[in-house]
């Protein structure tokens, strides 16, 4: 676990963009304002999520690079509409900054929880969504945001795994075996080394999910058994129909892991205890991963 956070890079990084690029704007709604700056572009509107997400955006009308932040449910379930109408269909550019993960802080209950805002951003055309698994991923990921003119949502998490990878526009391939693909996002790489360290497999690492890395999975699936588990830390199976189409023409199995679609847990836990139920913990990806690739 690295003693700084990824909310606590994200800080530094647009701390030093406010410092340095007269373009660059932060918009919040309470949350985070403990660790920025007290700084003319840096604008809390109090609780108002929809509003902070069209005060972004009207920002961006007057040229600014806006970046918006809040714990995900408030980033981008509150104000999907604001998310669609006021940035999407005036194709105007922002930079959204989401903690909270899928349940980092079960103790705050079903409000503070997100699992859905990676494929509720995908309903949504000309997206960038990234999702670091090492607060040193956050750095290179953010400041190549702030300084492009697209819309893009950096998921941060609590979660992190023991050491970062380089921060490459696709997949990484960390390991390489001929049983099959496996594709961990973000945070759950460790999980997943763990998980398969028996199994002849290939691993496939990504911080960038969206745009998805189609050539590079058919490039893995090129020296493996066409067969994928999709390990992701969010909505079980948000990325699910990206590999169906990368691999449209090739005949393969997919199974995919993430937070459950058919149950809502309503007993806060820990976020260990969450893992285990959604079956993201090593136990659960073990066994996914002994019955996708096992013999045949």
């Amino acid at each position: 676990m690295s003693a700084t956070t990824m909310r606590e890079v994200f800080a530094r990084v647009l701390r030093t963009g406010l410092a340095d690029d007269p373009r660059i704007a932060a918009v919040i709604a309470e949350i985070s304002r403990d660790v920025l700056p007290d700084h003319e572009r840096v604008v809390n509107v109090g609780i108002r999520e929809q509003a902070m997400v069209g005060v972004g955006a009207g920002l961006a009308l007057t040229g600014l690079r806006p970046v918006i932040h809040s714990y995900a449910p408030f980033l981008v379930e509150r104000p999907y509409e604001q998310l669609k109408l006021d940035l999407g269909h005036q194709d105007l550019g922002a930079v959204l900054v989401g903690i909270g993960g899928s349940y980092d802080d079960p103790g705050l209950g079903r409000t503070h929880q997100s699992p859905a805002d990676v494929a509720l951003i995908d309903t949504l055309p000309g997206w960038t969504v990234h999702v670091p698994g090492h607060p040193d991923e956050v750095e290179p990921l953010l400041t190549a945001a702030l300084a492009r003119d697209d819309r893009t949502y950096l998921r941060l998490s609590l979660r992190t795994n023991a050491a970062p990878l380089p921060v490459v526009e696709g997949f990484t391939e960390v390991r390489r075996g001929g049983a099959g693909v496996v594709i961990a996002v973000g945070p759950v790489l460790d999980t997943v080394l763990a998980a398969v360290a028996e199994l002849d497999v290939t691993v496939l690492y990504a911080t960038t999910v969206r745009p998805f890395d189609s050539a590079g999975l058919r490039r893995a699936v090129a020296h493996a058994r066409p067969d994928v588990l999709l390990v992701e830390p969010y909505l079980e199976g948000a990325s699910a129909h990206r590999v169906a189409a990368a691999l449209a023409d090739e005949p393969h199995r997919l199974r995919s892991l993430g937070v459950r679609r058919d149950e809502e847990l309503r007993a806060y836990g820990t976020t260990d205890d969450h893992d285990s139920a959604h079956e993201l913990d090593l136990v659960g990806v073990r066994e996914a991963a002994r019955r996708l690739f096992g013999r045949r």
